[in-house]
């Protein structure tokens, strides 16, 4: 059997993942690190082996974000050593979990400390996105979220991270939108869908689409509300997404 390289088996897992593919992505990466050390398709190098299980943790922690399931605590203990990335992802977890079931495992240090340990300026624009989203949705503080959405954005153009910019935008527009900003709004969620759809970010893109779908609804466009959250509940509905199907049930149902 031919032998790929692990960055080019982790590119694949993370395509698969960003399609929404989570299952197959993890399978890919299993296979890809076999139990056996004596397998002769076993990575004989450390570093190789640790970017295979740093990206099989990442796929998990994305996948739970999606679907509220719990992958990642295995996946995350599995990755040797303690890096930025592993960090960062250990955040994105606990995060997640602060925000479907409740609790506060110290996040707000955490975050300043990822930004200010970050090994670079994308890096540190990732941080600074998912210090902002703690400040906007686990405490509640708008002002310092939008702030640290701004560094992102910032940093995420300077560092040509699109994803990175594309976040950024989405969580900007909420707050546009909750100020009555609907032109802003729209501005900044059609930028960030364009760019989560050019990445194959299915997930971050359907959710866009239902903000889009809102949008519509607040500029009185009853009808194209509907049919774009009858489009993307579809889609959300093949990828088992319980938060957007919800969410676009109930703008299909809102009465002409």
């Amino acid at each position: 059997m031919s032998h790929l390289a692990a960055t080019d088996i982790a590119a694949a897992a993370v395509q698969l993942m960003r399609a929404g593919r989570w299952a197959a992505a993890a399978d890919l990466l299993t296979a890809a690190i076999p139990d056996d050390p004596d397998d002769p398709d076993d990575p004989d190098d450390p570093d190789e082996r640790d970017l295979l299980a740093l990206t099989r943790a990442e796929v998990a922690v994305d996948r739970d974000f999606g679907r509220t399931t719990d992958h990642a605590t295995a996946a995350l203990a599995a990755v040797p050593g303690d890096s930025w990335d592993l960090a960062m992802l250990t955040f994105r977890k606990d995060y997640a979990n602060a925000l479907f079931q409740a609790g506060d495992p110290d996040l707000r240090d955490r975050a300043h400390t990822l930004i200010e340990q970050a090994p670079d300026d994308a890096r540190r624009g990732t941080a600074s996105f998912w210090a902002g989203a703690v400040a906007d949705n686990v405490y509640e503080q708008p002002a310092e979220a939008c702030a640290r959405y701004e560094v992102a954005l910032e940093l995420g153009e300077k560092c040509g991270d699109e994803l990175l910019v594309a976040q950024a935008l989405r969580h900007l527009g909420h707050h546009a939108h909750a100020a009555g900003d609907l032109a802003l709004a729209r501005s900044q969620w059609e930028r960030s869908t364009e760019l989560f759809q050019k990445a194959g970010q299915l997930r971050p893109a359907l959710a866009q689409q239902a903000s889009l779908a809102v949008l519509l609804r607040d500029e009185g466009d009853l009808a194209g509300s509907r049919a774009l959250a009858a489009e993307t509940n579809r889609w959300a509905r093949q990828l088992d997404v319980p938060f957007i199907t919800q969410q676009t049930a109930e703008l299909m149902a809102v009465p002409a």
